[in-house]
């Protein structure tokens, strides 16, 4: 599987707590697999192996980001930064159906959570990074943020937070491969995740279509391990099919 080849590495996962970021972290955090993990989320989440070292961020706050980065960069070099934040609806937000449900406070929300969240993250962690030879930033994207693939309207602003998300991907790409030749930061689409994000949505989505976080996690892991520099900057869907911008 796709953990199996990425042995003794060192690994920052952001929003560990969340139903794929625990499951990437348990698959990750195998002991025979050898690597040191770094579990960053809002409410840090209890992992019993002395390997997966728990801490606290805050996307909302840019300072609790840098010091997380400086926890993670104590013993050296991150060879992989996986970010699997992300929001879609809450007790006061939900997906827009039609332009009479647009508000200032969804988008604020969306854009802080899926783009700002992780483009800071960006900003402190991506320096990080192995210079010298193969690492990867990949953070959670989602194809409804593709333009050229939206033919149903609606969701406005999740949408719009996941396109500027994949442009920041873009952008960040040009500029890290200045520095990191080998280095590769990718939008990773995780298919339909039976979590709490996707939980309202679930009995719309075809049942072989609605998948475990563990299978999920494996997925894309599967997807990273196949990625070179030249994938670098584009979004990847569970399946290793790119995602149209």
């Amino acid at each position: 599987m796709g953990a199996a080849q990425m042995k003794r590495s060192r690994i920052a996962v952001i929003g560990a707590s969340g139903a794929l970021g625990s499951a990437l972290v348990n698959v990750l955090g195998q002991a025979e697999h050898g690597n040191t993990l770094y579990a960053f989320s809002r409410s840090p989440a209890p992992f019993p192996a002395e390997n997966i070292l728990s801490g606290t961020i805050d996307y909302e706050d840019e300072m609790s980001i840098a010091k997380a980065a400086q926890q993670a960069s104590e013993d050296g070099k991150l060879d992989m930064v996986l970010v699997t934040t992300g929001i879609l609806h809450s007790a006061t937000l939900w997906p827009e159906k039609a332009l009479r449900d647009l508000s200032a406070d969804n988008f604020q929300k969306n854009f802080l959570v899926n783009t700002v969240g992780p483009a800071l993250v960006a900003k402190h962690f991506l320096p990080l990074l192995q210079r010298d030879k193969r690492s990867i930033f990949a953070a959670l994207s989602a194809r409804v943020g593709s333009i050229s693939d939206n033919r149903l309207g609606g969701w406005y602003a999740y949408r719009a937070s996941k396109a500027a998300l994949n442009m920041l991907i873009k952008t960040t790409s040009i500029e890290l491969a200045r520095t990191r030749k080998q280095a590769i930061l990718v939008g990773l689409h995780p298919g339909t995740v039976a979590s709490q994000l996707s939980e309202p949505f679930q009995p719309r989505v075809p049942k072989h279509k609605l998948f475990t976080a563990d299978f999920s996690a494996q997925q894309l892991l599967s997807v990273l391990n196949k990625l070179t520099p030249a994938d670098s900057g584009k979004v990847f869907a569970w399946d290793g099919s790119e995602v149209p911008s």
